[in-house]
């Protein structure tokens, strides 16, 4: 009897997973579709194949859906891989490549979600929090790693450097390379590369 318990809760947790999942699945590809502001919280339901309430439980609000869309973006990129091949990495350049894999990464798997979140958080305050806070995560990390650097490695300043990184590397390079020129995105990375050891290894 407990082990059948055990197992209905297992099940029960399972499906509230699966429905979770479903519904960021179907906000995710409305959103980018439409627009975020064309898309309500019932469309969302009805392409997820459940009731407005269970989208409301799931996330809480149309701004929660979108913070699970940007968790979800964060783990596109494989933080866990960046921050072991930057622990591994014995060169600066080889610690400059592991995070603009990340981002390549990042770019690749979730661009959309990013430039979604960008253009929505003109009109809605929680999403532009969420954008700038997305990128001040960003900018701290590329900040810690040119700080554990010996000195004389910059060309520049540390704060110029991260500045220089954000400007070169960003959703907007990606895209236009990638959508408008047809780069594939192993291009993109390897330019990064080029382009970013020139401008702040010295």
């Amino acid at each position: 009897m407990n082990s059948k318990r055990r197992y209905e809760s297992m099940r029960r947790a399972t499906q509230a997973q699966e429905t979770r999942a479903d519904i960021a699945h179907a906000a995710r590809e409305l959103f980018v579709a439409r627009g975020w502001a064309a898309t309500t919280v019932r469309d969302v339901a009805a392409a997820a194949g459940v009731s407005v309430p269970t989208v409301y439980a799931a996330y809480g609000s149309k701004a929660g859906l979108a913070q699970a869309l940007v968790d979800a973006a964060a783990l596109a990129g494989d933080r866990s891989r960046q921050l072991a091949e930057l622990e591994t990495a014995t060169a600066p350049a080889d610690q400059l490549a592991a995070m603009i894999a990340f981002d390549r990464r990042l770019f690749e798997r979730a661009g959309d979600v990013i430039a979604l979140v960008r253009e929505a958080g003109r009109t809605e305050p929680d999403l532009a929090r969420l954008y700038a806070d997305g990128r001040a995560a960003a900018d701290e990390v590329r900040g810690q790693v040119f700080g554990s650097w010996p000195p004389g490695t910059l060309r520049t300043d540390e704060p110029t450097a991260v500045d220089v990184y954000a400007a070169v590397c960003t959703i907007d390079v990606f895209t236009t390379l990638t959508g408008e020129r047809g780069w594939s995105p192993d291009r993109v990375e390897q330019w990064w590369r080029a382009v970013l050891t020139r401008e702040l290894l010295a």
